[in-house]
């Protein structure tokens, strides 16, 4: 056997891998060991479609498990919806995540492990929706008699919506609407729920009128063919339809689920138009029958009404004999009239007398005077209670008069005048103060405006230049040649005339030598400079 030594140098002549290499061979080799299988197994742990549109479970039987996901893109293309526990059959491809060190299957396409599965699984869901209550007789609507508008949900292409249409027209004219769905496929359930949704979401009085009556129709197949009908969104879609509906679905002996939540179900399509509509033929019999029955029925009404009369008519007492019982007592009491009216006035005439008998003027004055005495008796009470309230107020006044003293307003007067006389002095003080302030800063301000005004400057010897406008020259090159100008100085003003633009005027040093009164004195010549050599007199603005 090696030795130790041996055995450390050949560990040591072994490859060196990364993790990620050693994951990445072993994806590679699975792959290409198994490529594309079908499995057979029953489905754990699923919980539905991620987040992100995967559906990540895993297939098992008594022996063993493998994860499986099913990417988001094949999901949306699977005929129906796996569930926990049902037996499929994937078809997909062996494959590893390297980021758990664990083998999985990407399942492509998936079916139910046989035609025992889909019924198991149907089973399951009519025993689910039968328990919510959507089967239920109590909740299915009555057909309309006579529709006028039928709202179909079939393809346009096939033979079914043919013979629909020939049934409506050899039956009775309708006003057909078919909404074109695949009655097959992946994407015929959303259709067909859709359509039924859509119908029943339209207005009754809109652009496109709302039938009065849906037809879900398809012809006949396999259990797999018609399976779209037995998914839940269709079977609700169907027990929430507000309008009556009409399963077609398959012929006689094939059945689904929208069989059930439907509120009626034929046992072909054309079968379906029949009960939509009825037969216009069956309809004039029916019409002309009952119109039958009609006249008859009024016939022997009115014969029998014009017997019974007949024999009321003979019951009847004759006209005459009605007449001269209240004829008789008419004439009776005409004779008794006259004597009534005579005993009455006579019973009215001694009433009279006896009333006027009782009636005197020494009521009336004895009244009256009884009113008099009454009225003298308040009169007097009046005045007395008058004086007696007047006294008393006039004693309160008296006691409240004893109670003031004018020497409190007095006093009161002088304080005031006191405060009044100690304000004037103050207001006094105050303005004088106030006076000797604002002439303090008036002086103060005329003594800035003085310092600041061209006068004072003009003390100093200098002059200031204006040109014939009367405007201040502040510059050589505002005096023309021959310009006419008036210099002021602090003791007057005297006109001059520009004769030079300042090339012979005197040196800089013999006009700083030169007096301001001499310089005003000399020939009237202004003296301008160039090129930054202005003279002492130049204008200070």
């Amino acid at each position: 056997m090696p030795t130790p030594v041996a055995t450390s140098n050949l560990r040591a002549n072994v490859a060196e891998f990364s993790v990620g290499e050693l994951a990445n061979a072993i994806k590679r080799a699975l792959e290409d060991g198994f490529g594309f299988v079908r499995l057979r197994g029953e489905i754990s742990g699923y919980r539905g479609p991620h987040a992100s549109g995967h559906c990540y479970f895993a297939l098992k039987d008594d022996k063993a498990k493998i994860e499986a996901v099913i990417w988001r893109g094949q999901f949306s293309k699977l005929r129906f919806r796996p569930e926990e526990g049902m037996e499929v059959i994937a078809q997909g491809r062996i494959t590893t995540f390297p980021g758990s060190s664990k083998y999985q299957i990407v399942i492509e396409a998936l079916e139910p492990a046989g035609v025992g599965a889909l019924m198991a699984l149907l089973e399951e869901r009519k025993r689910k929706l039968g328990a919510e209550g959507l089967f239920e007789d109590a909740r299915k609507k009555p057909r309309p008699f006579l529709p006028r508008v039928v709202g179909i949900v079939t393809s346009p292409t096939g033979a079914v919506i043919r013979d629909m249409l020939a049934g409506f027209t050899e039956r009775f004219p309708a006003h057909v609407i078919v909404w074109p769905v695949r009655v097959q496929g992946e994407t015929s359930a959303a259709e067909v729920a859709a359509a039924i949704r859509g119908f029943n979401a339209m207005a009754p009085d809109g652009r496109i009128p709302r039938p009065d009556v849906l037809i879900v129709a398809r012809g006949g197949g396999s259990l797999e063919d018609l399976w779209g009908f037995n998914e839940e969104i269709v079977v609700r879609a169907a027990a929430e339809s507000r309008i009556p509906l009409i399963s077609a679905v398959g012929h006689e002996t094939d059945w689904t689920l929208i069989d059930l939540a439907a509120d009626a179900r034929a046992p072909t399509p054309t079968k379906a138009a029949e009960w939509a509509v009825p037969k216009y033929a069956d309809l004039i019999e029916q019409l002309a029958g009952l119109a039958a029955r009609r006249a008859t029925a009024m016939r022997r009404s009115i014969t029998a009404k014009r017997t019974e009369l007949k024999a009321a008519t003979r019951g009847l007492p004759r006209l005459e004999d009605l007449v001269l019982l209240p004829r008789q007592r008419f004439d009776a009491v005409d004779k008794r009239l006259g004597r009534a009216l005579l005993a009455n006035t006579r019973a009215h005439g001694m009433r009279q007398a006896k009333v006027a008998a009782r009636l005197t003027p020494r009521l009336i004055e004895a009244r009256l005077q009884r009113a008099h005495d009454r009225l003298d008796t308040l009169a007097r009470r009046s005045v007395e209670g008058l004086a007696r309230v007047a006294g008393h107020r006039r004693s309160r006044l008296e006691r409240v008069s004893g109670r003031l003293n004018p020497q409190f307003a007095r006093t009161a007067i002088s304080r005031a005048s006191e405060r009044v006389a100690a304000l004037d002095v103050r207001a006094g003080r105050a303005l004088a103060n106030r006076v000797t302030a604002w002439r303090r800063q008036v002086a103060a301000q005329g003594q800035l405006l003085s310092s600041l005004s061209y006068q004072s400057v003009l003390q100093r010897g200098f002059a200031l230049v204006r040109d014939e406008a009367g405007q201040a020259l502040r510059s050589v090159e505002q005096a023309a040649a021959g310009s006419r100008v008036e210099m002021e100085f602090a003791d007057g003003r005297v006109q001059a005339q520009v004769l030079g633009d300042g090339a012979d005027a005197a040196p800089p040093v013999a006009r700083a030598a030169a007096k301001p009164m001499a310089a005003a004195k000399a020939p009237r010549r202004t003296s301008g400079g160039g090129g930054g050599n202005s003279g002492p007199q130049g204008s200070l603005f």
